[in-house]
């Protein structure tokens, strides 16, 4: 357990239309005109979704946030992409620059 925590630190939140797919704590792209829906392998992503109420869904699209991942992350800047399963994986070919603060086993602190 890390002695400091990055939790909310800059967060910048955006309410878009969701379908019933999206689920709170999963990676989101930009669908169509202010709407998000989940992610499959490689997709560049545009933020972290929150809990889903009535078809609409705050996304946190900057700041600090906690993801789930596949493979390891080091931390220090790097590149990602969705990784199919809601999360974040490491990306070869592009993806995102994003800060890794802390890297576990299954989970990072990205600052967006």
């Amino acid at each position: 357990m890390s002695k400091f925590s990055f939790e909310d630190i800059g967060a910048v939140v955006a309410t878009f239309a969701c379908g019933e797919d999206v689920t709170g704590g999963k990676v989101v792209k930009v669908t169509e005109n202010g709407t998000v829906g989940l992610c499959s392998a490689k997709d560049k992503f545009c933020g972290v979704a929150m809990e889903p109420r009535k078809g609409g869904a705050a996304v946190q699209v900057k700041g600090f946030v906690t993801v789930s991942t596949t493979g390891s992350l080091t931390p220090g800047w790097a590149n990602v992409e969705a990784d199919g399963n809601g999360g974040v994986q490491s990306s070869a070919d592009g993806g995102i620059p994003v800060l890794v603060v802390s890297a576990g086993e299954n989970s990072a602190v990205l600052c967006l």
